[in-house]
Protein backbone atom coordinates (compact mmCIF):
# COMPACT_ATOMS: atom_id res chain seq x y z
CA UNK A 1 0.00 0.00 0.00
CA UNK A 2 1.26 3.49 -0.89
CA UNK A 3 1.94 5.55 2.23
CA UNK A 4 1.47 9.31 2.59
CA UNK A 5 2.55 11.18 5.72
CA UNK A 6 1.03 14.59 6.40
CA UNK A 7 2.32 17.59 8.30
CA UNK A 8 -0.27 20.29 7.75
CA UNK A 9 -2.87 21.46 10.21
CA UNK A 10 -1.55 19.41 13.13
CA UNK A 11 -2.70 16.04 14.43
CA UNK A 12 -6.22 17.39 14.97
CA UNK A 13 -6.58 17.70 11.18
CA UNK A 14 -5.67 14.07 10.47
CA UNK A 15 -9.24 12.67 10.68
CA UNK A 16 -10.35 15.13 7.99
CA UNK A 17 -7.34 14.31 5.82
CA UNK A 18 -8.09 10.58 6.18
CA UNK A 19 -11.76 11.07 5.30
CA UNK A 20 -10.86 13.11 2.22
CA UNK A 21 -8.30 10.63 0.91
CA UNK A 22 -10.59 7.67 1.73
CA UNK A 23 -12.97 9.14 -0.84
CA UNK A 24 -10.37 10.32 -3.35
CA UNK A 25 -7.83 7.48 -3.18
CA UNK A 26 -9.01 4.61 -0.94
CA UNK A 27 -5.86 2.59 -1.56
CA UNK A 28 -3.68 5.28 0.04
CA UNK A 29 -2.41 4.77 3.60
CA UNK A 30 -2.54 8.16 5.34
CA UNK A 31 -0.37 8.66 8.43
CA UNK A 32 0.40 11.52 10.78
CA UNK A 33 3.84 13.13 10.50
CA UNK A 34 4.13 12.95 14.30
CA UNK A 35 3.10 9.29 14.61
CA UNK A 36 6.11 7.59 16.30
CA UNK A 37 5.10 4.20 14.87
CA UNK A 38 5.66 5.32 11.27
CA UNK A 39 8.72 3.67 9.74
CA UNK A 40 10.50 6.41 7.69
CA UNK A 41 11.55 3.79 5.14
CA UNK A 42 7.87 2.91 4.58
CA UNK A 43 6.88 6.44 3.48
CA UNK A 44 6.29 6.99 -0.24
CA UNK A 45 4.98 10.57 -0.23
CA UNK A 46 5.08 13.48 2.22
CA UNK A 47 2.64 16.41 2.22
CA UNK A 48 4.27 19.02 4.40
CA UNK A 49 4.33 22.56 5.71
CA UNK A 50 7.54 23.57 7.49
CA UNK A 51 8.84 20.03 8.04
CA UNK A 52 11.26 19.43 10.90
CA UNK A 53 14.83 19.81 9.56
CA UNK A 54 16.37 16.45 8.73
CA UNK A 55 13.15 14.40 8.84
CA UNK A 56 12.60 14.18 5.09
CA UNK A 57 16.18 13.03 4.56
CA UNK A 58 15.47 9.97 6.72
CA UNK A 59 12.60 8.88 4.43
CA UNK A 60 14.93 6.99 2.13
CA UNK A 61 12.22 5.66 -0.21
CA UNK A 62 10.36 8.90 -0.84
CA UNK A 63 8.92 9.20 -4.34
CA UNK A 64 7.92 12.86 -4.00
CA UNK A 65 7.58 15.70 -1.53
CA UNK A 66 4.39 17.73 -1.86
CA UNK A 67 4.37 21.27 -0.55
CA UNK A 68 1.20 22.26 1.31
CA UNK A 69 1.73 25.77 -0.09
CA UNK A 70 2.44 27.35 -3.45
CA UNK A 71 5.95 28.21 -2.24
CA UNK A 72 8.61 25.67 -1.28
CA UNK A 73 11.08 27.81 0.66
CA UNK A 74 9.69 26.34 3.90
CA UNK A 75 11.11 23.02 2.69
CA UNK A 76 14.28 24.04 0.86
CA UNK A 77 15.49 26.03 3.88
CA UNK A 78 16.45 22.62 5.33
CA UNK A 79 20.06 22.20 4.17
CA UNK A 80 19.74 18.42 3.97
CA UNK A 81 16.33 18.03 2.36
CA UNK A 82 16.62 15.18 -0.21
CA UNK A 83 17.27 17.12 -3.41
CA UNK A 84 17.09 13.96 -5.52
CA UNK A 85 13.39 13.59 -4.66
CA UNK A 86 10.82 15.47 -6.80
CA UNK A 87 9.42 18.47 -4.94
CA UNK A 88 5.96 19.52 -6.13
CA UNK A 89 4.36 22.89 -5.41
CA UNK A 90 0.71 23.12 -4.41
CA UNK A 91 -1.58 23.74 -7.37
CA UNK A 92 -5.11 23.26 -8.54
CA UNK A 93 -7.83 25.69 -9.59
CA UNK A 94 -8.79 27.00 -6.14
CA UNK A 95 -5.57 28.82 -5.17
CA UNK A 96 -5.35 30.32 -8.67
CA UNK A 97 -8.88 31.70 -8.41
CA UNK A 98 -8.19 32.97 -4.90
CA UNK A 99 -5.10 34.80 -6.11
CA UNK A 100 -6.98 36.27 -9.05
CA UNK A 101 -9.74 37.52 -6.73
CA UNK A 102 -7.28 38.98 -4.24
CA UNK A 103 -5.24 40.89 -6.82
CA UNK A 104 -8.43 42.17 -8.44
CA UNK A 105 -9.62 43.43 -5.03
CA UNK A 106 -6.23 45.02 -4.37
CA UNK A 107 -6.17 46.69 -7.79
CA UNK A 108 -9.62 48.20 -7.30
CA UNK A 109 -8.62 49.28 -3.78
CA UNK A 110 -5.71 51.22 -5.25
CA UNK A 111 -7.82 52.52 -8.13
CA UNK A 112 -10.45 53.97 -5.77
CA UNK A 113 -7.96 54.99 -3.04
CA UNK A 114 -9.49 52.74 -0.41
CA UNK A 115 -6.59 53.50 1.95
CA UNK A 116 -7.87 57.07 2.39
CA UNK A 117 -11.37 55.77 3.09
CA UNK A 118 -9.96 53.41 5.72
CA UNK A 119 -8.23 56.32 7.47
CA UNK A 120 -11.38 58.41 7.25
CA UNK A 121 -13.43 55.63 8.83
CA UNK A 122 -10.94 55.22 11.66
CA UNK A 123 -10.96 58.98 12.31
CA UNK A 124 -14.73 59.31 11.69
CA UNK A 125 -14.08 61.82 8.92
CA UNK A 126 -16.30 62.04 5.82
CA UNK A 127 -13.41 61.64 3.36
CA UNK A 128 -14.10 62.47 -0.27
CA UNK A 129 -11.58 62.66 -3.05
CA UNK A 130 -11.05 66.00 -4.76
CA UNK A 131 -10.67 64.61 -8.27
CA UNK A 132 -13.02 62.23 -10.09
CA UNK A 133 -12.05 58.59 -9.65
CA UNK A 134 -10.09 56.91 -12.41
CA UNK A 135 -11.63 54.01 -14.24
CA UNK A 136 -9.98 50.62 -14.68
CA UNK A 137 -9.25 51.46 -18.32
CA UNK A 138 -7.11 54.38 -17.14
CA UNK A 139 -4.85 52.23 -14.94
CA UNK A 140 -2.01 50.15 -16.35
CA UNK A 141 -1.09 47.25 -14.11
CA UNK A 142 2.18 45.41 -14.53
CA UNK A 143 2.48 41.83 -13.31
CA UNK A 144 6.03 40.72 -12.48
CA UNK A 145 6.17 36.97 -12.81
CA UNK A 146 4.02 35.17 -15.39
CA UNK A 147 4.08 31.65 -14.00
CA UNK A 148 1.27 29.41 -12.74
CA UNK A 149 -0.25 32.29 -10.73
CA UNK A 150 1.01 35.39 -12.51
CA UNK A 151 -0.28 34.47 -15.98
CA UNK A 152 -3.91 33.85 -14.94
CA UNK A 153 -3.82 36.94 -12.70
CA UNK A 154 -2.67 39.11 -15.61
CA UNK A 155 -5.39 37.79 -17.91
CA UNK A 156 -8.07 38.20 -15.23
CA UNK A 157 -7.05 41.85 -14.76
CA UNK A 158 -7.27 42.37 -18.52
CA UNK A 159 -10.76 40.87 -18.61
CA UNK A 160 -11.76 43.24 -15.77
CA UNK A 161 -10.91 46.23 -17.95
CA UNK A 162 -7.41 47.21 -16.83
CA UNK A 163 -4.57 47.87 -19.20
CA UNK A 164 -2.15 45.06 -18.36
CA UNK A 165 1.54 44.46 -18.96
CA UNK A 166 3.57 41.47 -17.84
CA UNK A 167 7.23 40.79 -17.24
CA UNK A 168 9.03 37.47 -16.99
CA UNK A 169 12.58 36.23 -17.26
CA UNK A 170 11.76 34.58 -20.59
CA UNK A 171 9.42 35.72 -23.37
CA UNK A 172 5.73 34.92 -22.88
CA UNK A 173 2.58 35.52 -24.94
CA UNK A 174 -0.72 36.10 -23.11
CA UNK A 175 -4.08 37.19 -24.46
CA UNK A 176 -4.80 40.83 -23.62
CA UNK A 177 -1.40 41.36 -22.00
CA UNK A 178 1.58 43.30 -23.34
CA UNK A 179 4.56 41.14 -22.41
CA UNK A 180 8.16 42.12 -21.71
CA UNK A 181 11.04 39.80 -20.94
CA UNK A 182 14.50 39.71 -19.44
CA UNK A 183 16.74 42.39 -18.03
CA UNK A 184 16.56 44.31 -21.28
CA UNK A 185 12.76 44.59 -21.06
CA UNK A 186 12.44 45.49 -17.38
CA UNK A 187 12.82 49.27 -17.63
CA UNK A 188 10.31 49.60 -20.48
CA UNK A 189 7.88 47.41 -18.53
CA UNK A 190 8.16 49.55 -15.40
CA UNK A 191 7.78 52.84 -17.26
CA UNK A 192 4.59 51.53 -18.89
CA UNK A 193 2.91 50.77 -15.54
CA UNK A 194 1.47 52.76 -12.67
CA UNK A 195 0.65 49.79 -10.45
CA UNK A 196 3.02 46.86 -9.95
CA UNK A 197 1.91 43.36 -8.93
CA UNK A 198 4.82 41.31 -7.58
CA UNK A 199 4.28 37.59 -8.16
CA UNK A 200 7.87 36.49 -8.60
CA UNK A 201 9.28 33.45 -6.80
CA UNK A 202 11.95 34.01 -4.18
CA UNK A 203 15.35 33.21 -5.65
CA UNK A 204 18.84 34.65 -5.19
CA UNK A 205 18.16 36.81 -8.27
CA UNK A 206 14.79 38.16 -7.10
CA UNK A 207 15.51 38.71 -3.39
CA UNK A 208 15.66 42.46 -2.78
CA UNK A 209 14.69 43.18 -6.38
CA UNK A 210 11.99 45.74 -5.55
CA UNK A 211 14.05 48.74 -4.50
CA UNK A 212 13.41 52.47 -4.32
CA UNK A 213 14.97 52.93 -7.75
CA UNK A 214 12.70 50.27 -9.25
CA UNK A 215 9.57 51.81 -7.72
CA UNK A 216 10.63 55.26 -8.91
CA UNK A 217 10.30 54.07 -12.51
CA UNK A 218 6.55 53.54 -12.21
CA UNK A 219 4.16 56.15 -13.54
CA UNK A 220 2.35 58.28 -10.96
CA UNK A 221 0.24 57.76 -8.95
CA UNK A 222 2.15 54.54 -8.36
CA UNK A 223 0.88 51.48 -6.52
CA UNK A 224 2.42 48.22 -5.35
CA UNK A 225 0.69 44.89 -4.70
CA UNK A 226 3.04 42.28 -3.20
CA UNK A 227 1.62 38.78 -3.18
CA UNK A 228 4.86 37.00 -4.10
CA UNK A 229 7.35 36.80 -1.25
CA UNK A 230 8.25 39.34 1.41
CA UNK A 231 12.03 39.31 0.81
CA UNK A 232 11.50 40.46 -2.78
CA UNK A 233 10.84 43.98 -1.45
CA UNK A 234 13.40 46.06 0.43
CA UNK A 235 11.13 47.33 3.21
CA UNK A 236 13.29 50.39 4.01
CA UNK A 237 13.06 51.42 0.36
CA UNK A 238 9.32 50.75 0.36
CA UNK A 239 8.82 53.05 3.34
CA UNK A 240 11.00 55.73 1.78
CA UNK A 241 8.96 55.58 -1.43
CA UNK A 242 5.69 55.79 0.50
CA UNK A 243 6.88 58.66 2.69
CA UNK A 244 8.17 60.86 -0.14
CA UNK A 245 5.27 60.19 -2.51
CA UNK A 246 7.20 58.11 -5.01
CA UNK A 247 4.70 55.36 -4.18
CA UNK A 248 1.11 56.37 -3.52
CA UNK A 249 -0.33 53.13 -2.12
CA UNK A 250 0.84 49.62 -1.23
CA UNK A 251 -1.25 46.51 -0.66
CA UNK A 252 0.93 43.96 1.10
CA UNK A 253 0.15 40.30 1.81
CA UNK A 254 3.67 38.99 2.38
CA UNK A 255 6.57 40.27 4.47
CA UNK A 256 10.21 39.60 5.21
CA UNK A 257 9.24 38.58 8.76
CA UNK A 258 5.91 36.87 9.37
CA UNK A 259 3.80 37.52 11.29
CA UNK A 260 4.64 41.18 10.68
CA UNK A 261 6.13 42.46 13.98
CA UNK A 262 3.96 44.88 15.94
CA UNK A 263 6.86 47.34 15.84
CA UNK A 264 6.75 47.61 12.03
CA UNK A 265 5.86 51.13 10.83
CA UNK A 266 3.90 49.53 7.99
CA UNK A 267 1.00 48.73 10.36
CA UNK A 268 0.12 52.37 10.96
CA UNK A 269 1.08 53.82 7.59
CA UNK A 270 -1.92 55.64 6.08
CA UNK A 271 -1.02 54.56 2.54
CA UNK A 272 -0.69 50.82 3.27
CA UNK A 273 -3.29 48.05 3.33
CA UNK A 274 -2.06 44.89 5.10
CA UNK A 275 -3.40 41.35 4.90
CA UNK A 276 -1.99 38.30 6.78
CA UNK A 277 -0.49 36.20 3.96
CA UNK A 278 -3.98 35.19 2.91
CA UNK A 279 -4.12 35.93 -0.82
CA UNK A 280 -4.25 32.26 -1.80
CA UNK A 281 -4.93 29.67 0.89
CA UNK A 282 -6.53 26.59 -0.60
CA UNK A 283 -9.06 24.61 1.43
CA UNK A 284 -8.19 21.17 2.73
CA UNK A 285 -10.52 19.42 0.25
CA UNK A 286 -8.92 21.30 -2.66
CA UNK A 287 -5.42 20.41 -1.47
CA UNK A 288 -6.36 16.77 -1.00
CA UNK A 289 -7.83 16.59 -4.51
CA UNK A 290 -4.67 18.09 -6.00
CA UNK A 291 -2.37 15.79 -3.99
CA UNK A 292 -4.40 12.72 -4.99
CA UNK A 293 -4.12 13.70 -8.66
CA UNK A 294 -0.35 14.18 -8.37
CA UNK A 295 0.20 10.86 -6.59
CA UNK A 296 -1.98 9.05 -9.15
CA UNK A 297 0.03 10.55 -12.01
CA UNK A 298 3.39 9.74 -10.42
CA UNK A 299 2.32 6.17 -9.64
CA UNK A 300 1.53 5.78 -13.36
CA UNK A 301 4.97 7.08 -14.29
CA UNK A 302 3.67 10.38 -15.67
CA UNK A 303 5.29 13.77 -15.29
CA UNK A 304 3.47 16.42 -13.26
CA UNK A 305 3.50 20.23 -13.44
CA UNK A 306 4.73 22.62 -10.74
CA UNK A 307 7.84 20.57 -10.06
CA UNK A 308 10.56 22.55 -8.30
CA UNK A 309 13.59 23.19 -10.47
CA UNK A 310 16.75 23.73 -8.38
CA UNK A 311 18.45 25.47 -11.32
CA UNK A 312 15.68 28.09 -11.42
CA UNK A 313 15.10 28.26 -7.67
CA UNK A 314 11.35 27.67 -7.96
Amino acid sequence: MVCLVIKQGGSAALPEWKALFARLMPELEVRDWNDPTVDPAHVDYALVWKPDPGRLEKMVNLKAILSAAVGVDHITCDPIWPKNVPLIRMGGEEPVMQMEDYVLWAAFSILRDAASWRVGQQEKVWTRQDAPARTSAEMTIGVMGLGSLGAPVAMRLARAGFQVSGWARHAKTLEGVTCYAGAEGLSAFLHACDTLVCLLPETPETTGMVTYDLLAQLRKPAGLINVGRGPLVVEADLLRALNDGTLHTAVLDVFDKEPLPASSPLWAHPRVLITPHAAADASRPARAAYVASVIAALEQGKDVPLRYDPAKGY
